[in-house]
């Protein structure tokens, strides 16, 4: 789920970048990834990056090329190149090849739909995802990114912010993305939620990015001062959910996040 809140920059890409052409081959590929039909024409693109449409044109041409980027007819998409990078640089995670060990063999996560998603800024975007069995398919996939407020990873993430951060981000009176009738409104609201997550040591999402789901996170102990803040969520069914079934998937989430944020312990 593409981030629709940030502010948009008058600058345009690339103004003050040391390579300028790569920059914007990059707001090239954010303008797709964020597109809701994921396709655009060279002039959207042009419009999008700032840029004459004979430079997008020759930009999209060297993307094109490096299979960055398809051309269908006069629109373009993502490239299945960006599949493939993204698929080595998740390889090369230990957390996620321990993530899926850990849920193939668990008691309970092994028939649920768990996921591990990373912090980035007020989203988060999903970086692994379990099915068990039957899987709960209403919620993000691998690659989707979601704002904190709307998920239960991301109040367990930002909950380890400090508070002057959490101010920031989030005054009493910001307005936050709402999906559903329960998603929460204000900054003040979604810190008054903040504090009880600190307390119980996980957090609870009751249908607030889907109707008929409720999700329980928690935080993933950091390696080392320049490691991903990651998180672990998994997904139940607000019909079929119990407190009892709720206390064994933590149980079992935190389990997992100990492993994966002390490897040696």
């Amino acid at each position: 789920m593409a981030d629709s809140h940030a502010p948009a920059s008058s600058e345009k890409p690339g103004a003050t970048s040391p390579a300028p052409a790569v920059t914007r081959a990059a707001a090239v590929l954010d303008a797709l990834a964020a597109s809701a039909t994921g396709r655009l024409t060279l002039s959207d693109l042009s419009r999008e990056v700032g840029i004459p449409k004979s430079s997008t044109s020759n930009l999209l041409l060297a993307l094109e090329e490096a299979r960055l980027i398809s051309r269908q007819g006069a629109e373009f998409t993502l490239g299945r190149k960006l599949v493939e990078l993204g698929a080595a640089y998740l390889g090369r995670m230990d957390e996620v090849q321990e993530f899926y060990r850990y849920c193939e063999q668990a008691s309970v996560l092994s028939r649920e739909t768990v996921r591990i998603a990373m912090l980035d800024g007020t989203n988060v975007i999903y970086l692994a995802r379990y099915e068990g069995h039957p899987a709960v398919r209403l919620t993000s996939n691998i690659g989707d990114k979601m704002p904190v407020s709307l998920c239960a990873v991301g109040k367990a993430l930002i909950a380890r912010l400090r508070d002057h951060d959490l101010e920031e981000m989030f005054p009493d009176d910001a307005e936050l993305p709402v999906l559903t009738p329960k998603s929460l409104r204000t900054g003040r609201e979604l810190k008054a939620q903040l504090k009880d997550i600190r307390e119980q040591g996980f957090a609870f999402e009751d249908e607030e990015s889907t109707t008929g789901v409720v999700c329980l996170a928690v935080s993933v102990p950091t390696r080392g001062a320049h490691g991903p803040s990651l998180g672990l969520s998994v997904t139940a069914l607000k019909a079929t959910y119990t407190p009892e079934q709720g206390s064994q998937m933590v149980k079992e989430l935190q389990e997992l996040a100990h492993s994966l944020g002390n490897p040696m312990g």
